[in-house]
């Protein structure tokens, strides 16, 4: 028996209370070893909610990417970016909340509560939020949050795989499948690739071995 999909409940909870604008957010590119890391927030209206939203990784390229025009022409969208830089420098769980931050941030109006997906609460926010675990398969909110910020960071890395050809990032999105590492080792890291990331980190050093 397959498990029921994300609805309206929480959202409808919330507006019960006289709260006018309930946005979902969630974020893409936690895992990859190359790339930013991208961040949506959605307000939905129930009666404007495009069929078929469901936690992102659950969908095919083709109906995520079909949704997103459909998300994006019934709903308020914003979308934030941590850099790889700023991943560095943070941590990723940093750099993905403010990646959250700036998706919230990006809402115009700017929403009264927020669905945040995970069990953390990004310490910059100071509106009011909840935070759902594995709220991409409970919330349609937070489902339709995961499906722009995947759509989204998906786009750049086809970008950037034009710039760095050999690497298969319009394919594996920045992901450590077998056919990156080979790469990395081969061709070596780009500015694009994250230096905390431990398999980046031990091609740089062997390499920094070897030449010293």
């Amino acid at each position: 028996m397959s498990k029921p999909g994300p609805d309206f409940t929480h959202e409808i909870a919330l507006l019960s209370t006289g709260i006018l604008r309930v946005a979902g957010v969630d974020e893409a590119g936690r895992g990859p070893l190359a790339g930013p890391v991208v961040a949506a927030a959605v307000i939905l209206q129930q009666d404007r909610t495009p069929d078929g939203l469901n936690d992102s990784k659950k969908l095919s390229a083709k109906t995520r990417n079909r949704l997103k025009v459909e998300i994006e022409a019934l709903a308020s969208v914003g979308v934030g970016i941590a850099s790889v830089e700023e991943i560095d420098a943070l941590n990723i769980l940093r750099a993905s909340h403010l990646a959250m931050e700036r998706a919230l941030a990006d809402l115009n109006p700017p929403p009264d509560h927020a669905l945040i997906d995970g069990n953390m609460i990004p310490r910059g926010l100071t509106l009011p939020c909840d935070a759902l675990v594995r709220g991409d398969g409970r919330s349609l909110s937070i489902a339709a949050a995961s499906i722009i910020a995947k759509c989204t960071r998906d786009e750049i890395m086809v970008d950037l795989a034009q710039q760095h050809p050999g690497y298969g990032w319009a394919q594996n999105a920045g992901y450590p499948t077998a056919a990156h590492l080979k790469a990395l080792r081969n061709l070596g890291p780009t500015p694009h690739h994250r230096r905390s990331f431990k398999p980046v980190h031990n091609i740089l050093y062997q390499a920094k071995t070897v030449s010293d």
